[in-house]
């Protein structure tokens, strides 16, 4: 059988890719593991060509790669042979209901793309990863997205009310409903978020959306250590001030956003970015009495904006501080509660400073995301691997997990192993595959991925 004629037949010749320079691009995503070639790259229109190429593949014991945006930074949709399934063309938003709050939309609508839409009405779908320019509601969904809004709204789960799947043998179905409230069994929709892509592929989501705050100002807070920012945000937990966003930035990465446009204090170490939508007084207060070195405030929309892309676009700045054009900047992401974050990043510098490596440090403090950036040379990815390892234990032993918001993928496998095996919850490894092993018994979604 060849299965690039069989494709053909379902989604028509020119949804099928088999020349080397059209699939070569689907080998990565935006981690730095590379993946075996696909036999082809299929691009599905609709829900029905989906089941039929994945009831032709599990027929056939063919692995299926989905794919959205290719934004994963662990190499969760990177392929090992078999075929990729890009869902880019699932691009439509199908229905927004003000009267409801929700609105649906099909896999491969990119996340910015959906809040551009939603803004003309006034309102917003809150999870907002920093690649959302790029990243999908199915890929966000698959690997429970967070993003500087999660101080006060969270992450991707607690924003999904239905989604439409279709399963490994081509089974169409539908999980949760237009409700906000639903207690019937299983939830087998939440069961899908963070599964990556392991479970059955998503292809249509219902969606709760949030009104765009009416007033934002902005605080810059600058500081001469990064052990500060444990004290802000307990104390703004501490009095009930729940931030929209609260982002923190190194030394090293306040360089790299220096020249543009966020000058800072030569003797400044650390700064917050803080954004709110009420009580700014109070949390001004409450900012001002952790003795930042200085303090700025910002309520001009466009200068917001502005600063925030900064901070969204921080990883692409991070490369100009490469020392050598070889040098890869590998992003981490770890999570603690956010009192223990100060303590966290300091056992980081010192992991680094031992192993020998260079690393910048920023994230989102209202929720306890730390991303620790690992400036690797060709020669150093050993000891880059090794610093991941120990930065991911150091976030378990202060009572965090080894990936907040980008999954697991090949990149933490053997992470969250070491993770279950410290809690001794070797029992939580065995119920995921078994779930697995009910959608999918013959292993042909995103196989070798998350839990194998």
């Amino acid at each position: 059988m060849n299965i690039a004629n069989e494709l053909a037949n379902i989604v028509g010749k020119k949804y099928v890719l088999t020349k080397y320079e059209e699939i070569v691009p689907y080998v990565k995503d935006a981690s730095y593991i590379e993946g075996e070639k696909p036999i082809a790259v299929v691009i599905p229109g609709n829900v029905f060509e989906v089941s039929k190429v994945l009831k032709l593949c599990y027929e056939n014991d063919v692995p299926v790669y989905v794919r959205g945006g290719g934004t994963s930074l662990t190499g969760s949709s990177v392929p090992e042979g078999g075929i990729v399934m890009s869902m880019l063309r699932f691009d439509k938003i199908l229905e927004v209901n003000i009267k409801d709050r929700y609105v649906i939309a099909e896999a491969g609508v990119r996340v910015g793309e959906l809040n551009s839409y939603l803004e003309k009405y006034g309102y917003m779908y809150p999870p907002d990863p920093a690649s959302d320019i790029a990243a999908t509601i199915g890929g966000s969904i698959n690997t429970n997205a967070g993003g500087v809004r999660g101080a006060k709204y969270g992450a991707t789960k607690e924003w999904v009310l239905g989604l439409e799947v279709v399963l490994p043998d081509g089974t169409i179905t539908q999980f949760g409903e237009k409700t906000l409230k639903r207690s019937e069994g299983y939830d087998l929709t939440a069961l899908m978020i963070g599964s990556e892509g392991t479970l059955g592929v998503v292809t249509k989501a219902t969606l709760k959306i949030a009104p765009l705050p009416e007033r934002e100002a902005m605080f810059l807070a600058f500081y001469d250590s990064y052990k500060r920012f444990g004290d802000v945000i307990s104390t703004l937990n501490e009095r009930g001030l729940i931030p929209l966003t609260a982002e923190f930035l190194d030394e090293v990465s306040m360089n790299a956003v220096k020249s543009y446009g966020i000058p800072y204090p030569d003797n400044a170490k650390a700064l917050l970015i803080i954004i709110t939508s009420e009580m700014s007084d109070q949390v001004l207060k409450a900012i001002k009495e952790t003795s930042p070195i200085e303090l700025r405030t910002i309520k001009d929309k466009k200068e917001m904006d502005d600063t925030l892309k900064l901070r969204k676009g921080l990883y692409s700045s991070l490369l100009l501080e490469r020392e050598t054009p070889e040098q890869r900047v590998i992003i981490g992401d770890i999570v603690v509660p956010p009192s223990k974050i100060s303590e966290t990043i300091e056992e980081i510098y010192n992991a680094a400073k031992s192993i020998g490596l260079k690393i910048a440090v920023f994230g989102h403090i209202g929720d306890g995301n730390v991303h620790v950036n690992i400036f690797a040379g060709p020669n150093d990815f050993d000891k880059a691997k090794e610093l991941l390892l120990e930065t991911g234990m150091i976030a378990v032993k202060h009572e965090g997990c080894v990936s907040a918001e980008h999954g697991i993928g090949l990149e933490k496998k053997e992470l969250l192993l070491k993770e279950f095996a410290y809690r001794n919850n070797q029992i939580n490894l065995e119920l995921m595959k078994k779930i697995k092993n009910v959608f999918d018994p013959k292993n042909i979604l995103n196989r070798g991925k998350l839990i194998e």
